[in-house]
């Protein structure tokens, strides 16, 4: 899984011109998933997510969470993360995950961050033609793979 989280003062999906998905502050995660992805994945992004201390704390240092501040996640799914641009100028997706495989990590993980944060987060629409508004705060952006977990 990889996922670009980007905090944000506000963020919204809309889908056919109604928003589907909204918040104030907290992070909007655009989450692409592969096909060798597990739920162990998504449970080690989901805590690193919430946990992720990258919020000012009164002293101006990125000190807090997520849950320090009451943000709260609008979470995206994106295939597109996972293109291959090593040959021509069309990007290759063949190592997105196809839907029967993806779909059912998506939930889980909205599962998970719900869990995690103790309150429902905001979602996009899988597969939709989605419009993303947002305004970055800083601007902090942090790309994660879970992946790259256990290297150094």
């Amino acid at each position: 899984m990889r996922a670009v989280i980007q905090r944000v003062s506000q963020a919204a999906c809309t889908v056919d011109q109604k928003v589907v998905g909204s918040i104030g502050r907290g992070f909007l995660v655009l989450v692409g998933i592969e096909q060798r992805d597990s739920i162990d994945d998504l449970r080690w992004l989901s805590q690193k997510i919430v946990n992720l201390r990258v919020f000012g704390d009164n002293n101006g240092l990125m000190n807090l969470s997520l849950n320090d501040v009451q943000g709260n996640i609008l979470l995206i799914s994106q295939f597109t993360l996972f293109a291959q641009t090593k040959k021509g100028n069309r990007p290759s997706f063949i190592r997105a995950a196809k839907p029967d495989h993806a779909i059912p990590l998506y939930e889980a993980m909205i599962s998970e961050l719900s869990d995690l944060l103790g309150r429902e987060i905001a979602t996009g629409v899988f597969g939709a033609d989605m419009k993303i508004s947002l305004t970055n705060d800083g601007p902090v952006t942090i790309v994660m793979d879970t992946h790259d977990k256990d290297n150094h």
